[in-house]
C-alpha cells in the first residue's frame, strides 16, 4: 500500500490513472480514456538487474498508449528511487477489458471460485463465476468449499504455493508444497464430488525458476472414467495416461462427459 500510494499520485494527460495493490509484489495499473489500445509489448526483461524494456505499440493505433505507459514507468522510477527493495516497476499482460464467454452460460453450471490470491478471483469473476469470500490459507479455502458445497455445481479451487516455489527455483519447497496439497485431497473426496479434476494453468519447473512450456499433468476422476495404468501423478507418469496429450480447452468436454452433463449423440 505504501508504494502504490506513491504511484497513485502520477498523472497522465487525457486519461484516468488507477493503481491498486494485489498481493505481495503485484499491483494493477488501469488507464481509462479514448483511443487506447492493449496491443503493447511488455517491459519485463526476464533477467535480474536489468532495466525495464521500453513499451512499443504492436499495432498502428497503439502508439499513444505506449507513450503514456512509458511516461508512467519513467515517473514511477523517480517516485520509487529511494524505496527499498522495490525501487522500480515492471508491467506486463497489457490488454483491454475482454469480452469473454460466461462459464455458467457455456456449460450450464452454477460455478463458484475459491482463491486466496486476488488475481484468480478477478479472472473467475470475468468469466461469470461467483467469487466466494475465503481466508488466506488453503485450509481456509477448503473450509469455504465445505461451507458452500450444496449451493453450486462446479468449484474452481486455486492453490498457489507450488507455482511460487517453482518460480523461486526451490525444488525442496515445491515438494513440500505438493505434500501440503496432497494432505487436503481426502477432505475434498469426503465431500463426494461426481468429478474431481487436478491440474494447473502452466508448468513452473524449479530448474527454470520460471514458467515453462512443458505439458501439465491432468487428473480426472469419476465413477465412469474407466481404468488407467497410471499410478503416480507426475509429468512422466501422466504422459502415459489414457487422456493422452490434449489442448487444455478440451478438458471441460471430458469433465462434462464424466459428470453425465452432455446430451446423447447418435441413435
Amino acid at each position: 500500500m505504501r508504494l502504490t500510494e506513491r504511484l497513485r499520485a502520477i498523472r497522465l494527460p487525457g486519461v484516468e490513472v488507477m493503481v491498486e495493490p494485489v498481493k505481495e509484489h503485484r499491483f494493477v495499473l488501469v488507464l481509462r480514456g479514448a483511443s487506447l489500445s492493449g496491443r503493447l509489448s511488455e517491459t519485463d526483461p526476464q533477467a535480474l538487474g536489468k532495466a525495464p524494456l521500453p513499451v512499443r505499440g504492436l499495432e498502428p493505433g497503439a502508439a499513444r498508449a505506449a507513450e503514456l505507459v512509458n511516461t508512467f514507468i519513467a515517473e514511477a522510477g523517480r517516485r520509487l528511487a529511494d524505496a527499498a527493495p522495490a525501487n522500480m516497476i515492471l508491467l506486463r499482460g497489457f490488454d483491454q477489458l475482454p469480452e469473454l464467454p460466461r462459464f455458467p452460460e457455456v456449460y450450464g453450471l452454477r460455478a463458484a471460485a475459491i482463491a486466496a490470491y486476488p488475481m484468480y478471483r478477478g479472472l473467475a469473476k470475468l468469466v461469470g463465476m461467483d467469487v466466494l469470500k475465503t481466508g488466506g490459507t488453503y485450509a481456509e479455502e477448503i473450509a469455504t468449499l465445505r461451507e458452500h458445497w450444496q449451493a453450486y455445481d462446479f468449484f474452481f479451487v486455486h492453490y498457489k504455493d507450488t507455482d511460487k516455489a517453482g518460480e523461486d527455483g526451490d525444488f525442496d519447497a515445491k515438494v513440500q508444497a505438493l505434500e501440503r496439497f496432497d494432505a487436503f485431497v481426502p477432505a475434498i473426496r469426503e465431500l463426494g464430488p461426481d468429478v474431481l479434476i487436478v491440474s494447473g494453468d502452466h508448468s513452473t519447473p524449479s530448474v527454470l525458476a520460471a514458467h515453462g512450456w512443458q505439458p501439465v499433468p491432468a487428473l480426472v476422476w469419476s465413477r465412469y472414467c474407466g481404468a488407467d495404468p497410471v499410478t503416480a501423478f507426475t509429468e512422466r507418469a501422466c504422459a502415459a495416461g489414457t487422456l493422452g496429450l490434449i489442448p487444455a480447452h478440451h478438458l471441460m468436454s471430458i469433465v462434462m462427459a464424466n459428470a453425465l452433463r452432455l446430451t446423447k449423440f447418435g441413435a
